[in-house]
């Protein structure tokens, strides 16, 4: 047994007993169980975080945003000092290798520390002052003064993906804790060591700084005992959420139903639309074929910005065709991030191929080693297509559907889509201005329209929007990635004819 993980949820600055088992890590690579067994937080345990996280709110929301980065930037610093301890345990639960785990380490830290400077100053929360106008005709102007205000309590569902920028202190709970929200994460079944890991640092770190018990809480065990208790919770005031479309709606209506319903931002599927113009193709197909599979099969394809669905144009597509295929059939299966994964790969890439008019063009061979996703690529007309919405199933992995028609199947193709968090298009600067149809399709259908280049890759930025149209995101006005993220849990607040000693310092003459 790793004596170093104990295998308990943290309520605020205790750790906790626990009650029954809620199961152990399982490394994807041979199926072997991992120790230690982990406790599923009680009800008196979820009752007590949601108690502390209540009872922090008013003490950690009135912060001086110079006080909250430096929490943030304590808890980079003891991720940073747990990085060897995660690149022994991460690739264990995940089958990631050392090099994504300190990638995926690298960007959670550089998340936290470029939060921590967006709230140096109050500029972040947009204050805006209008000072009255008593002699205005025909009538006064009173003082008005507005900003945004956290909005209390925030619950995290921790991603099966990213275990590190997505999961304990990723996006989602860095963006909270900046706009001043205590968080209260709900750890994923497939990587809990890896979550006690970084938990233990940003407990370490609020210890350090001074925050309030109960800016942070971790809890362990799924189902109505932990995730449904936090979010139907009234302490709880918004949701953070990356995974599955079924995970993200039961979230959505159980907040929903609620006396007082919340936002709940769940990021949740997409098939990434990629339109290959035919000038794209005239130029070296060879080399845009070995770019495509390389974004196909990145991270054996389990990032959400995966391109599932690839459009080309019916006629003068042989040469990629034959490219993407003969690099797909001599590939080599990569192993999941976890059993359940790997299996609804398998479920979902044989429901899309069984589709009628969906023809294999190719797949690679089967490893034999357990929980691999062999890559593969199907064809269908842009006709069939757009009569089967089945065929727009996301299949999480190394897989895309091939979608072959003129360009105007393709805009038609294009209006069945749902929402996406991205689209791509392919072809000379004058090409994609005479495909304008196209570019207006695909731009109101996502989050982020891409010219000459593969979706994969987040830039974590000012500028990044990481969201979509439902189902992509459940509120395509908002973004998991970049600064911007914080106005998730915000909300704007206007103070008229307020007393100066009473106004927010953002808002005062001083």
């Amino acid at each position: 047994m790793d004596t170093s993980l104990l295998g308990t949820s943290f309520i605020g600055y205790q750790r906790a007993r626990g009650g029954d088992a809620c199961g152990q890590a399982v490394n994807p690579a041979d199926n072997e169980k991992l120790d230690p067994v982990y406790q599923a937080a009680t009800s008196a345990e979820v009752a007590r975080a949601l108690e502390l996280a209540d009872r922090a709110f008013p003490i950690y929301s009135a912060l001086p945003g110079p006080k909250r980065a430096e929490f943030l930037r304590a808890i980079a610093a003891g991720i940073e000092a747990r990085v060897e301890d995660l690149v022994a345990r991460t690739p264990l639960e995940t089958a990631l290798p050392e090099a994504r785990v300190r990638g995926e380490a690298g960007r959670t830290i550089g998340q936290l520390r470029m939060f921590a400077g967006l709230i140096e100053d109050d500029a972040w929360a947009d204050p805006r002052v209008e000072r009255a106008e008593p002699d205005r005709q025909p009538m006064p102007k009173p003082d008005l003064r507005s900003m945004q205000v956290p909005l209390g309590p925030v619950a995290v569902f921790c991603a099966g993906n990213f275990p590190l920028a997505f999961s304990v202190a990723g996006g989602d709970t860095a963006s909270a804790l900046a706009a001043g929200c205590p968080v209260v994460v709900i750890a994923h079944h497939s990587h809990p060591g890896t979550a006690e890991i970084v938990a233990s640092a940003v407990i370490g770190a609020a210890q350090a700084t001074g925050m309030p018990e109960g800016v942070f809480s971790l809890l362990y065990g799924g189902g109505p005992n932990v995730g449904t208790a936090v979010v139907a919770s009234p302490v709880i005031q918004a949701v953070g959420f990356t995974g599955s479309r079924d995970g993200g709606m039961a979230l959505m209506e159980i907040a929903a139903m609620r006396p007082r319903p919340i936002p709940v931002y769940a990021e949740m599927s997409a098939v990434n639309p990629v339109v290959f113009l035919p000038d794209a193709l005239a130029g070296d197909a060879e080399s845009l074929a070995e770019s495509c599979f390389g974004s196909l099969t990145l991270g054996c394809g389990q990032f959400c910005t995966n391109p599932g669905l690839l459009f080309l144009p019916a006629e003068g597509s042989g040469e990629f065709l034959d490219a993407l295929a003969a690099r797909i059939q001599t590939a080599t299966p990569g192993v999941m991030l976890s059993p359940t994964i790997a299996g609804t790969y398998e479920e979902t890439t044989a429901d899309v191929s069984a589709q009628p008019g969906v023809s294999l063009l190719a797949r690679a061979a089967d490893s034999g080693v357990p929980n691999t996703a062999p890559p593969m690529a199907m064809t269908v007309s842009a006709a069939d297509f757009a009569t089967r919405p089945e065929m727009q199933r996301e299949m999480f992995g190394p897989a895309c559907l091939i979608v072959l028609g003129d360009s105007a199947a393709t805009a038609l193709a294009l209006d069945t889509l749902e929402g996406q968090l991205t689209a791509s298009i392919f072809g000379s600067p004058a090409a994609i201005a005479a495909e304008a149809a196209i570019v207006s399709r695909l731009r109101k259908l996502s989050g982020r329209l891409i010219f000459n280049g593969y979706p994969t890759g987040v830039e974590v930025c000012s500028s990044m929007v990481h969201g979509g149209p439902f189902p992509a995101t459940s509120d395509g006005r908002g973004t998991s990635v970049g600064t911007m993220a914080i106005h998730r849990f915000c909300r704007p607040v206007c103070w008229q004819n307020a007393p100066a000693e009473l106004l927010p310092p953002a808002l005062r003459d001083a």
